[in-house]
């Protein structure tokens, strides 16, 4: 199986890089399945359900949130009501969706995909991502019901989405970070067989401050102060993220790359 991660899309300049370039890459890259982190799509701010459809219009098969997750209010009934949204399974107990589903490719292979909070550096306490995560993967055994495991940490350490990737290795297919908007470089398979990277690193202009056009973020660093909201870069964006091969029977991978494609960072992909 053929699959594609993609990082935080960020505001206006990444929903565009997704409308644009996602279509093309499933057809050139041949892409079984596509899985996009979509918290930052709506002003940088959570994900609304009119952005969250044209992500899934432009060729994602699921979206996943994080800590913004109902930062726009609809999401909490539309989250309810489209299943091929993932919200992280630990963020609270009485959250509206579900933090894992069970999708099929187009030739009906079986693929999971869940998502969870990291707690290291985050703004408020969220539950044991690695209970939460060990429970779901109990119940889906890679290699069993799900021919493939995607497994999406968002949070902050670097060093917490590398014990959660040794934690679920050779249990996932896939396990990718995302939150911090820039891309690591240790795209790696684990020694039991989960493709691995520590962050995907966004879908945003990169002319940037995460994101983040520069001037507000800067102001702040300089002088201590605030005079405005931050609000998302408009230049060109860069898609980043995973590619990863894997077996079907075993469900491990047998191949990862780094995807950046468009903008302003050097391009790489399978």
């Amino acid at each position: 199986m053929r699959l594609l991660f993609l990082g935080d899309v960020m505001g206006r300049a990444g929903r565009a890089a997704i409308a644009e370039r996602l279509p093309k890459l499933r057809e050139a890259w041949k892409l079984d399945f596509v899985v996009v982190n979509g918290e930052n799509a709506s002003n940088g701010m959570g994900l609304t359900s009119e952005h969250a459809k044209g992500i899934l219009e432009a060729g994602a098969d699921v979206v996943t949130l994080g800590d913004h997750a109902f930062d726009q209010k609809d999401m909490l009934t539309f989250a309810e009501s489209e299943p091929r949204i993932i919200r992280p399974l630990n963020f609270a107990k009485q959250a509206p969706g579900r933090g894992a589903g069970l999708f099929a490719d187009r030739r009906g292979r079986k693929v999971l995909v869940t998502q969870v909070l990291g707690q290291v550096f985050m703004k408020r306490p969220f539950d044991d991502p690695f209970s939460a995560m060990d429970a779901v993967l109990r119940k889906h055994p890679l290699g069993g019901q799900a021919q493939a495991v995607l497994v999406d940490v968002h949070c902050e350490a670097t060093s917490e989405k590398m014990a959660m990737g040794h934690f679920c290795d050779g249990r996932a297919s896939i396990v990718v970070g995302t939150h911090t908007h820039v891309p690591t470089g240790d795209a790696q398979v684990l020694p039991k067989g989960t493709g691995y990277l520590t962050d995907a690193g966004m879908c945003g202009d990169y002319d940037s401050v995460i994101g983040m056009d520069k001037v507000e973020p800067m102001r702040r660093f300089v002088t201590g102060m605030g005079k405005t909201r931050f609000q998302p870069a408009l230049g060109e964006a860069t898609l980043c993220g995973l590619y990863v091969e894997t077996d079907d029977r075993t469900g491990k991978a047998e191949r990862v790359k780094m995807v950046r494609q468009g903008g302003r960072l050097e391009e790489i992909g399978p």
